[in-house]
């Protein structure tokens, strides 16, 4: 199937709504477009994030000030500078990875690109986030489980930092959560206690005893959790053996949530707010 087949496919399938259509169509078309007239010309089934940050580029050349859109610090200019473009820009991304998703559901691709350091981290709308209703925690909690290595090479450090905000901790928190400060318990069940650090590292905040599904991702992460560079001890560590950046769990999880198109407004700040146990207010 060619790319400009799938894409009417993929829209004529009903699940987005018509709006959302109507941008996506919009977006991945200048997508394909644009792969179409590069030299040599960008195969869309075979591409990878320097791909459509080359795209995504073309579109902020105003608001980059003069700076080359080839690393974290542009695009952190422009959510700093220009935050309406950013969010525009994240739009943008989300219509490509799902693109990517449908052409991965129909057996074209094997492996999505991961496009989550493409995201500016921005929160989609300024004020107290909304909680998730139930329908929307249950929808993200399966988006959780189908996050896996065919989307990120890091997606067992990932699911952590996704259950976490649902424990309560805030972005900022789980990136510096203190390996040294992760207390085993027995009862009631096997689990961990952790506490909400300040900005020096220190376990000083509200105690949280994890959910089981968090224990076992915590369990799963840690034999795979990179070397930490000298002096770090957070948990969650990124590039380098460095904790990761505070944008980071908001990028991740508009990754996340990118594939449900009922998703579209939820932010880290929403998961913190939402907690798994806390019944979510009801929809309507």
């Amino acid at each position: 199937m060619d790319p400009l087949t799938l894409l009417d496919d993929w829209l004529a399938d009903g699940t987005l709504r018509p709006s959302s259509q109507v941008e996506y169509r919009r977006e991945v078309g200048r997508w394909l477009a644009w792969c179409t007239m590069q030299e040599p010309p960008v195969d869309p089934y075979d591409c990878g994030i320097e791909h459509v940050a080359a795209w995504c580029g073309t579109f902020l050349t105003e608001q980059l000030d003069g700076r080359l859109f080839n690393d974290p610090s542009a695009l952190a200019h422009v959510a700093e500078h220009h935050p309406d473009a950013a969010l525009t820009h994240d739009r943008r991304v989300t219509a490509v990875n799902r693109f990517h998703k449908a052409a991965k559901d129909r057996g074209l691709i094997r492996l999505m690109p991961d496009l989550t350091m493409l995201r500016s981290g921005l929160d989609r709308a300024a004020g107290s986030p909304r909680r998730l209703t139930m329908d929307e925690r249950t929808a993200l909690l399966l988006c959780i489980g189908q996050w896996g290595p065919d989307n990120a090479r890091h997606y067992l450090r990932d699911r952590v930092v996704a259950l976490l905000l649902l424990e309560g901790l805030r972005p900022a928190e789980v990136t510096r959560v203190d390996s040294r400060h992760l207390y085993p318990i027995e009862h009631p069940y096997p689990t961990y206690e952790v506490r909400a650090p300040d900005y020096d590292f220190e376990a000083v905040g509200k105690k949280h005893v994890l959910n089981k599904v968090t224990a076992r991702a915590v369990n799963a992460y840690l034999p795979y959790r990179v070397k930490p560079a000298p002096g770090v001890h957070a948990l969650v560590l990124g590039q380098g053996g460095r904790a990761i950046t505070t944008d980071y769990p908001n990028k991740l999880i508009r990754s996340i949530c990118s594939p449900d198109p009922t998703l579209d407004h939820v932010t880290a700040d929403a998961v913190a707010h939402t907690g798994f146990t806390d019944t979510p207010p009801a929809e309507g």
